[in-house]
């Protein structure tokens, strides 16, 4: 099977670059020709080949003409959209960056693009592959937990400019944090409350955090209504610090009427403290996301497993998201845009 990384702007790229490498019958190609927006001393295209040894190539043409079986797409949010396209017109399934696109309307034309060419769309949303996340949806199918009545859900991070830079320059992002953050868990929820949909959103922003360093918001605080009457709040701030030994992490509280389940999505690991270091230290023991994602991506879900989101899916989210800048300009609940 061939595999093109397309872009490696956003820092997954090198990771599954890494992860595609190590899978027995994966050929992988790496493409970056568009490094003219990445800022000094960001380490880009043939670089990032090199060093997960893989192949280059220094041109998308090059990279569709070796016959790609599947692309995965790791541009800037404003720039998903036509290597998705172009991914279409070629026929190739494509795996997109989350979020899928930087606006609605970029994404409603992926889709559209996707739809029409009869080419599998789906969105890199990994902690859906969580097992604290599995736990966490068989207890609410099974109804151990009774109707949900609300959810508490915080994915904080650290402040990923000093990565990327792009990820605070909302021409290239499509915002801050309500943008980088809120989707994980919207499409958690996406995926729990299955047939219920998001009926209204109200967020708050600020950028208190990081001020001195960028306009975009740092902070947010996103609340959602869903159709089935469930209330869930979203934390999706850039306030985890930036001396910490690990990026942040994503958890989730589900209160029922008859349980409240509690999950943490990255905390399959020993933690110690590095006296040579002086920092905290931590070894992941668990599965590692991206490869579940990946795998089901390339070779399809088990049966009973987790799927991989797809882009009506990524869309549904992204809705979300545009609510929410309306609602934190506005100061008042916003409903979402419906299919």
């Amino acid at each position: 099977m061939k595999v093109a990384v397309l872009s490696f702007a956003h820092v997954h790229a090198a990771t599954y670059l890494r992860l595609l490498s190590r899978m027995p019958g994966v050929d992988v190609l790496g493409s970056d020709p568009e490094t003219d927006l990445a800022a000094p001393g960001e380490v880009r295209g043939r670089a990032v080949a090199d060093a997960a040894r893989v192949a280059y190539a220094d041109t998308y043409e090059e990279a569709f003409a070796w016959g790609p079986d599947a692309v995965i797409v790791c541009s800037e949010n404003a720039r998903h959209r036509p290597l998705v396209e172009r991914a279409a017109a070629h026929g190739v399934p494509v795996l997109c960056e989350k979020p899928l696109a930087a606006t609605v309307e970029d994404g409603e034309a992926m889709v559209a693009a996707c739809r029409a060419a009869g080419v599998r769309l789906a969105v890199a949303h990994p902690v859906r592959f969580s097992p604290a996340y599995a736990a966490v949806k068989a207890a609410v199918a099974a109804g151990e937990a009774g109707r949900v009545l609300a959810v508490s859900g915080a994915n904080n991070g650290a402040m990923p400019t000093r990565a990327r830079r792009w990820f605070a320059e909302p021409a290239l992002s499509g915002g801050g944090a309500l943008m980088d953050h809120t989707v994980h868990i919207a499409d958690l929820l996406d995926d729990l409350f299955a047939e219920a949909t998001p009926v209204e959103v109200y967020a708050q922003t600020n950028n208190l955090l990081y001020a001195d360093e960028v306009a975009a918001e740092t902070s947010g605080l996103v609340s959602v209504t869903y159709s089935n009457g469930a209330v869930a709040t979203i934390d999706c701030s850039w306030s985890h610090p930036r001396s910490h030994h690990s990026w942040g992490g994503l958890e989730l509280t589900v209160v029922g009427e008859r349980a409240t389940l509690e999950m943490d999505a990255f905390d399959q690991k020993v933690h110690g403290f590095s006296e040579r270091e002086g920092t905290g230290t931590e070894v992941p023991f668990g599965p590692d996301l991206d490869e579940l994602m990946l795998r089901a991506f390339l070779y399809g879900a088990q049966e009973g497993a987790m799927t991989v989101a797809d882009g009506e899916g990524g869309l549904r989210t992204l809705r979300v998201v545009e609510a929410g800048y309306a609602s934190a300009r506005s100061g008042v609940p916003v409903a979402p845009r419906q299919d």
